[in-house]
């Protein structure tokens, strides 16, 4: 793909969002003080290919774009050895496969992205941008989990995610973030996360991604006895544990019916439906009570991601009954973290 000229001070950074069965993607012109959107869209398939590639060549042609310069990368979860956005090279892709049983929902997709991208662009620099590295910040009491001390390190741990997610409110916000900020991302995957000052001091999702709250699909926290049951009692293997925790719990197992909240509401009188939509909301709400009490009060709540930006049912009842908190700020912004995968993406580059 030809490239046009860039200012020598900004770069054109393509940032890669997959998700389970969507690749989205954005080029951003990018410099020291703004990353400014020149494109953004979606693709829809289950495993990009190189024909997702072509087909963004072909959008960003067909706009009379530059070409990009570097491409940045979400990876949801590096292990313990990756915490800080990098250079992609051939030490942290062997770091990223052996984090790959931190994270099986997303990793596998991830890396055969950063492959693909590699190989569709091999004189271009890949920049692997972390969902973990905003809770770096969080505190010993509150990322070392209740287990024998040994697994410690192994990087056995509460790491937290949807980082990228948080920056960009924190971004949006400014000058006015307050210093105790509850940030509620839900989407088909869903955390809360407490900020003090700017900085992550506790927050739902725990070793991986299938922790914390309930979600789509995805059971949240469950009693260890639950799985030693369906172990001892049920005969199910990891992987079938894994299918079932990540896959065929949350509001679907619930409902029978569907994880998709817009669905769900559809039903009204079934009950199973109604039931799913009252749990989801109510370990939201359980959640953000008990950021709260870790922050030691709040100023403001942020609402975001797919479900916390367009569902105001739910924004609602979640946020309703949560006057005894002293009835703080309650806003609603949208997740922008492409915006900081290119920010993080020319960082990183400049830095090099």
């Amino acid at each position: 793909m030809a490239r046009l000229r860039s200012p020598a001070d900004t770069d054109m950074v393509l940032a890669l969002n997959t998700g389970s069965s969507t690749l989205k993607y954005g080029l951003y012109a990018v410099g020291a003080a703004e990353a400014r959107e020149l494109l953004a869209g979606a693709i829809e398939t289950d495993a990009p290919d190189a024909a997702s590639f072509a087909q963004i060549e072909a959008a960003i042609r067909s706009a009379g774009l530059p070409a990009p310069s570097a491409i940045g990368h979400r990876i949801v979860h590096g292990g313990p050895h990756l915490r800080a956005h990098c250079l992609v090279d051939a030490g942290v892709i062997a770091k990223l496969e052996a984090a790959l049983p931190f994270a099986p929902l997303h990793g596998p997709a991830a890396l055969a992205l950063l492959r693909l991208a590699a190989a569709h662009f091999p004189d271009l620099p890949q920049v692997a941008c972390f969902d973990t590295a905003f809770h770096v910040t969080l505190p010993e009491v509150a990322y070392v989990l209740p287990i024998p001390r040994a697994l410690r390190a192994e990087g056995v741990r509460r790491y937290g995610f949807h980082g990228l997610s948080c920056e960009s409110i924190l971004d949006q916000l400014g000058a006015v973030v307050p210093d105790r900020l509850v940030i509620a991302h839900l989407g088909s995957g869903a955390s809360v996360t407490a900020v003090k000052a700017g900085r992550s001091i506790d927050t739902s999702m725990g070793l991986t991604p299938s922790g914390g709250i309930v979600m789509a699909s995805r059971s949240g926290d469950l009693d260890p006895g639950v799985i030693l049951y369906l172990l001892r009692e049920k005969g199910l293997d990891p992987a079938a544990l894994e299918t079932m925790i990540d896959r065929q719990s949350g509001m679907l197992g619930i409902s029978g019916l569907s994880g998709d909240l817009r669905r769900l509401a559809r039903h009204e009188a079934d009950p199973d439906a109604q039931l799913a939509i009252r749990l989801f909301c109510y370990s939201v709400r359980k959640t953000i009570g008990a950021m709260i009490a870790v922050l030691g009060g709040v100023d403001m709540i942020v609402f975001t991601g797919g479900i916390g930006e367009h569902d105001a049912g739910v924004r609602v009842t979640i946020a309703d009954d949560l006057a005894w908190a002293g009835s703080p700020v309650v806003r609603v912004l949208p997740s922008r973290e492409d915006v900081q995968i290119a920010r993080h993406a020319w960082a990183v580059l400049r830095a090099r």
